[in-house]
């Protein structure tokens, strides 16, 4: 691999980690496991099983990344699961 190839390569992954931007899910005591999981599958895209294990990890954790993206495509499912109740951020 070239010099100005290793430099690119740097650079394109650089980029990549800057752009990416994270959905955080945080319990609540008020949400139910079904309410999340719909929410999950509706305004991330997940899968019942990606919906439940976040749940799940949310429950027992405290919290859990629950989508990873550009930031223009993570605000408005963002917006959903606030709209939906759930207790969530954008980092």
């Amino acid at each position: 691999m070239s010099t100005r190839e290793q430099t690119s390569e740097e650079l394109l992954l650089e980029e990549e980690v800057l752009t990416q931007n994270e959905i955080v899910l945080h319990n609540d005591d008020v949400n139910t496991f079904d309410h999340v999981i719909e929410t999950l599958i509706y305004a991330c895209e997940h899968t019942p099983e990606q919906a439940e294990q976040c749940a799940m990890l949310v429950h027992y954790k405290g919290k859990c990344t629950v989508k990873t993206g550009l930031l223009d495509d993570l605000k408005p499912r963002c917006s959903m699961l606030l709209e939906a109740g759930l207790s969530a951020e954008l980092v």
